[in-house]
C-alpha cells in the first residue's frame, strides 16, 4: 500500500539530487527554496495530507509528487494550495529548469511586456 513520503526521506532525496544539478540550477533552488510544507491539492493529495512544496518562484510552486515519485511545477493563487495536478517524474534538476523557464522575473514568454 502507498505511504506518503516523510520529511526526512524528502530531504535526503533533495540532497542527493542537488548533487546532480548544475551549479546554476543548485543556486536557483537555494535562492527560491521555502521551508518544506504540505500544500493541498484535492483530491489527489488528500490521502497523504497534501504534497510537499519546496520552492516558489513568482506564482509557480515546485512540489514533490510522492504518488508518482517526481518533482512538478504548478501555479498557485494562494500559498498552501497547488492549482494543477501533474504526474511528471522529473528530477529536481529537470523541474528547476522548468521553474526557471516559467518565471516572469527571468524572462519567460508569459512575462508582461
Amino acid at each position: 500500500m502507498w505511504q506518503p513520503i516523510q520529511l526526512i526521506e524528502l530531504e535526503e532525496l533533495i540532497s542527493k539530487q542537488l548533487i546532480e544539478c548544475t551549479s546554476v540550477t543548485r543556486a536557483q533552488y537555494e535562492m527560491n527554496a521555502i521551508p518544506k510544507q504540505k500544500w493541498a491539492l484535492s483530491p489527489w493529495g488528500d490521502a497523504g495530507g497534501g504534497f510537499w512544496a519546496i520552492a516558489i518562484l513568482g506564482k509557480h510552486v515546485l512540489w514533490y509528487n510522492d504518488i508518482e515519485d517526481g518533482f512538478n511545477i504548478s501555479t498557485y493563487a494562494k500559498e498552501g494550495a497547488i492549482e494543477h495536478y501533474w504526474c511528471n517524474q522529473d528530477t529536481l534538476h529537470e523541474a528547476m529548469l522548468g521553474l526557471i523557464q516559467n518565471s516572469p522575473k527571468l524572462g519567460a514568454p508569459d512575462a508582461p511586456a
